[in-house]
């Protein structure tokens, strides 16, 4: 009889500074759901009911290795990585400050391939009962040491077409519990009052009643950036449930629902993290104009509305 592997512990984390509660009803680890990798309606059932569903190896492993050897080998040019270590490994020069860097993921075949074909977009035909669609526009982070994503709701950033859109949080590369992994808040999404009041918003919008010169005029996100707390034991206390975690590997993917709330722990290694955020929901349902098209107007100008505040 061959040994189940024994589940990883996990380590004392902190998300933006903040030492996170690491009792079990607290903080715990993903579940993995390769078991119902072939039952869609088992799927459906684990996303209804935690929130996300992890897979590991549903992605072409060697596609993902080839993606991050372009994008590392870019950070080596452009002077964000240090010259004495691998360009794979990923290791900042100190003192390098990134989080965001969505320009890694432009003329990049094998990422192409990882997340708008092959193995990823068969999946979602499969999950949606239908043909899928991705968002054109790729969110990509570069996480170098320090702080973490502070914890909000992907619905604020693209609620403007259909509500069955779905995130997939992809690793470019191995992710330990120490180079800033990925936190869900267990069964968040299915709490009502979040998702009709915070859930409802929409962070490009802006307040036509307001002195253009005020900072009131900004919108009511001027300030956060529409997320919610950057304390992730204050969220967690509030809506309730448990922060679940997990290490990843080349080829994993993470996928929730964008009433999820998630956020990151902080990069306490030497490495960059690179991990991609793609949307995905029927070609048939109502589209997000913001992500959309070969050059998509994004949080820019042209996505802006007004409203009385």
């Amino acid at each position: 009889m061959v040994a189940t592997p024994e589940a990883p512990s996990i380590p004392q984390l902190a998300s933006n500074g903040h030492a996170m509660d690491s009792s079990p009803d607290a903080l715990g680890l993903m579940r993995e759901s390769n078991d119902v990798l072939d039952d869609v309606d088992a799927l459906h059932g684990r996303l209804n009911k935690d929130g996300y569903v992890l897979l590991r190896g549903l992605l072409d492993r060697d596609a993902v290795i080839d993606a991050r050897r372009v994008m590392t080998e870019r950070l080596l040019r452009e002077g964000y990585l240090d010259p004495n270590e691998d360009p794979m490994l990923a290791i900042a020069k100190p003192d390098t400050k990134m989080t965001w860097y969505p320009e890694l993921a432009h003329n990049n075949p094998p990422l192409r391939h990882v997340l708008y074909g092959g193995e990823m977009m068969a999946f979602w035909d499969r999950f949606l009962g239908g043909k899928s669609f991705c968002f054109d526009y790729t969110w990509f982070r570069a996480v170098a040491p320090g702080f973490g994503t502070a914890s909000h709701l992907d619905s604020v950033y693209m609620g403007r077409g259909t509500h069955n859109l779905y995130t997939a949080w992809t690793p470019i590369g191995s992710v330990a519990f120490d180079d800033s992994v990925l936190l869900c808040l267990e069964a968040s999404h299915n709490n009502q009052r979040l998702r009709s009041t915070y859930g409802m918003m929409d962070v490009d919008t802006f307040c036509t009643n307001k002195p253009p010169e005020s900072k009131s005029a900004k919108g009511p996100w001027a300030k956060t950036g529409g997320g919610l707390t950057r304390n992730v034991n204050q969220i967690r206390r509030a809506v309730g449930g448990r922060w679940v975690t997990t290490q990843f590997e080349p080829g994993d993917v993470l996928f929730f629902s964008i009433f999820t709330i998630h956020a990151s722990t902080d990069n306490k290694g030497r490495s960059i993290r690179l991990s991609s955020d793609t949307r995905y929901q029927l070609d048939s349902d109502p589209k997000d104009e913001r992500w959309i098209g070969e050059n998509p107007i994004a949080h820019g100008a042209a996505g802006k509305r007004g409203l009385i505040c």
